[in-house]
């Protein structure tokens, strides 16, 4: 029997689920699956504990057995996305000892390998389109029509429902006909799970007026859309079902499609990588880097100052998506030495080349250069984003996506030419990401995605 661990940021263990025992087999294959959310953005730990379970246990369910009574035969651990950039999304890991476990262990020399797939459910990818009418909805208002929206509810433990997706408002309407809605299957379960569809008539002191309930799963949707029939809405009068008041308002479900929506992990199945990019402000603004007050202040007792948290926090990510793990790396408002400043230097000193090898390569070359290169300024963009959209436009069609890391302490000072910057490489695979860091005020940073036509545009993240 396999049993398989998240790890918390504190280091304690969750059980995510166990495996069915196996009976004599030094080669199991195991059938049962346990169901991870998977989070690109974060890194997910994953402990694997296999145990032998005892003759007499044999007809217990495995969820019910006590590990401390079954023998321990080894353990094993990785990144949930280790094994999704792994071909075929197969991961084989040796067993070993551990030095946490509970229950009695074998001395062996050898405790054999523990192989890993990985696959991603349909329900995450399947998305629904409905488009849903109403008709003789009751009229609440006094001097005008009820402004009636829908709400939908999913279950959840506990008997509790809580809110997936809503309407607009419309406004005087008994017989509305509101926008379509979309919603994942994975944001609901299933085709089959239950949910609660409420309609309100809309108030603005926030104290909707329910006009109307029904429970649904999406496959009576679909079975209401095909018959074009509507379904009657009820008032709950009490704890009992059947008490519920039927009421003449009707709803319809006028449109209902299922689509598939290509997801990052497919991207990635299908031979595209992510290449990881950063540039680090050398600007006089960040201080004497000798100094604790600096924000580019080395602490000799290795505590991280904030462009190496950046780093590191973005880095550890993304280096499992490179295959060869060799990362551009920039330094911008700086002045190397005997030279003019830069706007876009290579953070390794070399004249020819700014790849360095993986997240620690960066976090030398951004040592090696806090001790070579005299800070300076302004702050310029502009020459930085130039360089990354260039790589891009070299490699657009050999299937690589470029994330570039932009760590800076100050107020873009060439606001205008960043702006044109990244319209000119708006259609290439390049998305930019700027971390800020110190206390500057970054407000002028926070520009309108009208600035950027058709690009979409994410926060300014502070650190």
């Amino acid at each position: 029997m396999a049993v398989v661990y998240t790890k918390k940021p504190d280091g304690s263990l969750e059980e995510l689920g166990r495996t069915e025992v196996i009976l004599n087999s030094l080669d199991p294959l195991w059938i049962t699956k346990q169901r991870v959310i998977y989070y690109f953005e974060i890194l997910q730990p994953l402990l694997f504990r296999v145990y032998d379970v005892d003759s007499k246990f044999h007809n217990a369910p495995a969820k019910m057995l006590r590990l401390d009574e079954q023998q321990f035969l080894g353990e094993a651990e990785c990144f949930l996305s280790e094994i999704v950039t792994k071909r075929g999304r197969i991961l084989t890991l040796p067993l070993r000892q551990g030095t946490e476990h509970k229950g009695p262990s074998p001395r062996l020399p050898k405790f054999g390998e523990i192989t890993l797939q990985v696959e991603e459910t349909i329900d995450s990818k399947t998305m629904v389109e409905m488009v849903f009418h109403c008709v003789d909805l009751p009229n609440k208002d006094l001097f005008s029509k009820s402004d009636p929206f829908l709400k939908i509810f999913r279950p959840v433990e506990n008997g509790r429902f809580v809110p997936v997706c809503k309407t607009e408002v419309k406004m005087n309407d008994l017989n509305p006909l509101w926008k379509p809605l979309t919603l994942s299957i994975q944001q609901i379960g299933s085709k089959d799970n239950p949910l609660m569809i409420d309609c309100y008539n809309f108030n603005n002191s926030g104290n909707h007026e329910l006009l109307g309930r029904m429970q649904k799963s999406l496959g009576d949707l679909e079975k209401l859309y095909i018959s074009r029939t509507g379904e009657n809405f009820y008032l709950p009068t009490g704890s009992s079902n059947h008490h519920n008041k039927i009421l003449k308002g009707q709803l319809f479900v006028e449109k209902f499609s299922t689509s598939t929506k290509h997801s990052f992990l497919d991207y990635i199945a299908n031979g595209y990588e992510l290449n990881f990019m950063v540039a680090i402000d050398f600007t006089a603004s960040n201080g004497n880097p000798r100094l604790p007050d600096s924000l580019h202040y080395l602490d000799p007792s290795g505590r991280l100052n904030a462009y190496q948290r950046a780093i590191w926090s973005v880095g550890e990510v993304l280096e499992f998506y490179d295959t060869d793990k060799r990362f551009p790396a920039w330094g911008f408002g700086g002045r190397p030495i005997d030279g003019p400043v830069s706007h876009c230097f290579n953070l390794n000193g070399s004249g020819s080349y700014a790849e360095v090898e993986g997240i620690s390569g960066i976090m030398s070359a951004y040592a090696s250069a806090l001790r070579n290169v005299s800070l300076a300024g302004p702050t310029l963009f502009g020459q930085v984003i130039n360089h990354a959209a260039q790589i891009a436009d070299i490699n657009a069609a050999r299937r690589k996506y470029y994330i570039l890391l932009i760590i800076t302490d100050g107020v873009i000072t060439d606001l205008q030419e960043t702006k044109d910057a990244i319209i000119r490489a708006s259609d290439l695979p390049l998305s930019i990401l700027i971390v800020g860091v110190g206390g500057a005020d970054f407000k002028e940073m926070e520009v309108n995605s009208h600035d950027f036509h058709s690009i979409t545009i994410r926060k300014f993240i502070l650190l």
